[in-house]
């Protein structure tokens, strides 16, 4: 299994930054296999977000930001879908993965945004 981040190398804002290595830190500190995209360099990764990230998830303005992450083609979320998911102990179910003996599992519940 494999997620596909997307990250922006240089950060473009600092909280995208702060926001990705939350993202990378949680992934490598439970050895859950990754794939990062880098959206800045590559056009094609870059248009493959912007055309793969649902309607309802896109800003009001402009172009989704990232950190976004998906599931092989499956969009799963954006930072504070993933950030909610990991305060209910339930990453692994927003993940689409199946959770390791042990660890804290909850019952992710996605809520739709004001």
């Amino acid at each position: 299994l494999i997620l596909f981040a997307f990250f922006p190398p240089p950060p473009l804002l600092l909280q995208i930054k702060k926001q990705q290595q939350d993202v990378l830190g949680f992934l490598e500190a439970n050895k859950i296999e990754f794939e990062e995209k880098d959206i800045a360099a590559n056009e094609e990764n870059r248009k493959w977000m912007r055309e793969n990230v649902p309607e309802d998830s896109r800003p009001a303005s402009g172009n989704p930001l990232p950190p976004r992450l998906f599931n092989d083609s499956r969009y799963l979320g954006d930072y504070e879908a993933f950030f909610e998911a990991r305060e209910n102990n339930a990453v692994y179910a927003f993940l689409g993965l199946t959770a390791p003996p042990g660890s804290k599992v909850g019952v992710y519940i996605s809520h739709s945004k004001p």
